[in-house]
């Protein structure tokens, strides 16, 4: 029998247990995937002037990662089609627990906490129904799965949480797959991508659609700034030989602007667009072409602004004085618009995206 004195001892020492924060995991400014010398794969933490603050191993090729808002908790998800996702301890480097696409499911390599981390969100594909979902996953009983809503779409890739802390915003990129087929495009002749505004338990707020002409730009990635302003990056499944535009804001109950490129700097993007983010001012976005080995930077309101060169760049996050950028080669850079510094360079082939960590 638990007597009051003992209930009371358990208590006092609960409270007495310091609860971790990202300081205690090195206070990284970045996470990102990698693959290493010898083949295998880990998630590393990175300081803001790029050095390594941690690298734990995953079981295979990661994606994405997502960041707790307050604990140093980081998920590692696999490339799609992957089934596994790896919520870890980055405090000491611990597995949490390894999340399993249920049966008939895979992840698509993206996630996002929401309600100050209660919860954790996974875009999926149900490959049987051919339609997308959002898993939810409930952080206080680890990371156990708690239901599922539509993702407002067909092929959900990134997933943000508005500045409310409240709203999930999806790029339902409108490609039908299945792992049958490996990455092969089920749907391309009716193809439709859409950005989608829910709320965790599935009411849709807001939805925008491309005009017809660019129904075959399969919307894929995205950036949120604090003023509810969304970024997006955009990947070309129609005919090779169009220069469709690739990157463009939404504002719910807005419409959507696409940013009007000049014909020889689009050309070069090679109709593909690997990632997206906002300037730390947030005046500026800035987005990524591993096909084109480029960099261009938009200001929000004006448009094309810039574009650079850097082979097989991919990641990039927001920072102080502009932007992160990674590339394949195991460069860290930074960027405030102009000219693209070296930072750190590792002996890794860092992996498509890199995320900004968030600390207390």
């Amino acid at each position: 029998m638990t007597t009051r004195r003992v209930f009371l001892a358990g208590l006092l020492s609960a409270s007495a247990t310091p609860r971790l924060t990202w300081a205690d995991a090195g206070s990284p400014s970045l996470l990102a995937a990698a693959k290493e010398p010898s083949g295998t794969f880990a998630l590393f933490g990175l300081a803001d002037d790029g050095s390594e603050v941690f690298r734990i191993p995953l079981p295979d090729r990661g994606h994405a990662a997502c960041a707790h808002p307050t604990a140093p908790e980081a998920v590692g998800f696999a490339r799609r089609p992957g089934n596994f996702a790896v919520v870890i301890n980055c405090a000491n480097g611990d597995v949490v627990k390894q999340l399993d696409a249920p049966a008939g499911r895979h992840f698509y390599g993206h996630g996002t906490f929401v309600e100050n981390g209660a919860y954790l969100c996974t875009t999926e594909n149900d490959y049987e129904r051919g339609i997308g979902v959002i898993g939810i996953w409930s952080r206080a009983h680890n990371y156990r799965r708690i239901g599922e809503i539509s993702s407002g779409g067909i092929g959900p890739h990134e997933i943000c949480t508005m500045p409310d802390d409240q709203t999930l915003v999806v790029a339902n990129g409108g490609l039908k797959t299945h792992p049958d087929h490996g990455r092969e495009i089920l749907n391309l002749d009716d193809m439709k991508s859409n950005i989608s505004y829910l709320t965790r338990d599935g009411k849709l707020i807001d939805q925008i659609e491309l005009h017809e002409d660019f129904r075959k730009n399969s919307i894929r990635h995205m950036d949120v700034h604090t003023d509810g302003l969304v970024a997006f990056g955009m990947q070309w499944q129609g005919d090779e030989t169009e220069t469709p535009p690739l990157v463009g804001t939404h504002q719910i109950g807005k419409d959507a602007t696409l940013f009007d490129t000049p014909f020889a700097q689009l050309r070069q993007m090679k109709n593909y667009i690997g990632s997206v983010a906002f300037s730390g001012d947030g005046q500026h976005i800035g987005a990524t072409s591993p096909r084109g080995d480029k960099v261009q930077i938009y200001d929000t309101h004006l448009g094309f602004q810039n574009m650079l060169h850097r082979s097989d760049a991919c990641g990039i996050a927001t920072d102080s004085a502009g932007f992160k950028i990674t590339d394949g080669g195991g460069g860290v850079y930074t960027c405030d618009g102009g000219d693209l510094i070296a930072k750190k360079r590792h002996a890794l082939a860092w992996d498509n995206h890199l995320v900004s960590c968030k600390r207390s």
